[in-house]
């Protein structure tokens, strides 16, 4: 069974705007390896919509866009991509897939079909997930800056206390770190 992984981009204060952080080619090459070590990608509706609305056009090279970028947007039009959601279920971007029915046990099938691994980058669906407990891992990247605006991470909350062991945490030259945590 696969490894269900949640990754994510985090300022210092705990903000989660995608439109904050550092954006370069390093960090686009940590996220870049990270999903080609995952054998899918797991989203909700809102992160879906947001990522189908650009990087399929520059993988199809109809947005110029430095070669990180373009690398990334190749790698993800490739990848299995599955999305939780009640308000939608046709998802034409390739490869990608509705996941349907009880969470916890679509999230759990998804898992014994994926032994490379499910990617998880939704701070939303990722909640929802920790409290159903099936997070296995966390991978942030901690970006050296404070938003001093929202949303923040698991602003809706969590039941209790994760308790987390460090796997292994590596600074990339632009001042971010990369972390990773196993559950306890």
């Amino acid at each position: 069974m696969g490894l269900l992984t949640f990754s994510l981009n985090i300022t210092l204060d705990g903000c989660i705007d995608h439109q904050e952080g550092i954006a370069d080619d390093e960090t686009h090459a940590y996220f870049t390896e990270l999903m080609n070590e995952s054998g899918a990608m797991l989203w909700g509706r809102t992160t879906y919509e947001m990522m189908e609305s650009y990087w399929p056009a520059v993988a199809r090279g109809e947005i110029g866009a430095p070669a990180a970028l373009v690398e990334w947007a190749q790698a993800l039009e490739v990848k299995p991509k599955y999305v939780v959601s009640s308000r939608r279920n046709d998802f034409p971007w390739t490869n990608s897939h509705h996941l349907s029915g009880e969470l916890t046990e679509a999230v759990t099938a998804l898992k014994a079909a994926t032994p490379a691994g499910v990617l998880v980058g939704s701070a939303q669906l990722a909640t929802a997930l920790d409290r159903l407990e099936l997070i296995d891992e966390y991978k942030f990247l901690v970006h050296p800056m404070i938003a001093a605006h929202g949303p923040k991470l698991y602003e809706s909350g969590l039941p209790s206390t994760r308790r987390l062991e460090l796997i292994s945490a590596a600074p990339l030259s632009n001042g971010v770190v990369a972390m990773h945590y196993r559950r306890s």
